[in-house]
């Protein structure tokens, strides 16, 4: 298992086409700026995103994956890109039978995924995944709500390859979601070809 999370700078990544492995839950996040790299489209939640991304890992054993994609958040900026380094399970809640809100039942799994590659300068978000589009996010445990990003992350821990997430803030996870997020989502892949490439 990755117990230590890697601090990087931008510089210190290597994109190589043969060992990177982007993720994108649609290709309207990927917006065909990333087609000469080795890519995979999940599409959405927790079940398609871990059952393609352990696919693509079998036939293309990469070395780093960077899963790319737009997330909701009342705590940071709209068009804001995010380091999400902490990834929490928000739809898993067995409470009534004596375990801990997001805590999965008899697993090795932490309730709070700390797998996530660290991007110096960059902010840090912990990103609550489930598959229900959040509109009433009040929550205090996670800051960023997507539908994909800790399943991908329990793979990559699972199979102990560094994973970098970036979250593109589209928007608020408020009654405004269903609105905002067709617009801004388009926007995504050009901040993150900037980030990543200059």
């Amino acid at each position: 298992m990755i117990e230590k999370r890697l601090e990087i700078t931008i510089g210190q990544l290597e994109l190589k086409e043969s060992s990177t492995l982007f993720v994108f839950a649609l290709p309207s996040e990927a917006a065909g700026e990333f087609d000469e790299f080795n890519k995979i489209i999940v599409g959405i939640g927790k079940v398609n995103a871990a059952y393609e991304l352990t696919k693509a890992i079998l036939y293309n054993k990469p070395k780093l994956i960077i899963n790319l994609g737009s997330a909701g958040s009342n705590t940071f900026k709209k068009g804001q890109v995010v380091c999400c380094t902490k990834f929490i399970q928000r739809d898993m809640d067995v409470r009534g039978l004596g375990f801990q809100n997001y805590e999965t039942p008899l697993s090795d799994i932490p309730i709070i995924l700390n797998c996530g590659i660290k991007i110096k300068d960059m902010e840090e978000g912990i990103c609550g995944t489930g598959d229900s589009f959040e509109m009433n996010h009040s929550c205090m445990e996670y800051n960023v709500i997507d539908m994909e990003s800790y399943a991908l992350a329990l793979v990559a821990w699972r199979e102990r390859i560094p994973f970098l997430c970036l979250k593109y803030i589209s928007d608020g996870a408020d009654g405004a979601a269903a609105e905002d997020w067709p617009v801004q989502v388009h926007n995504a892949a050009v901040a993150f070809k900037k980030i990543l490439f200059g």
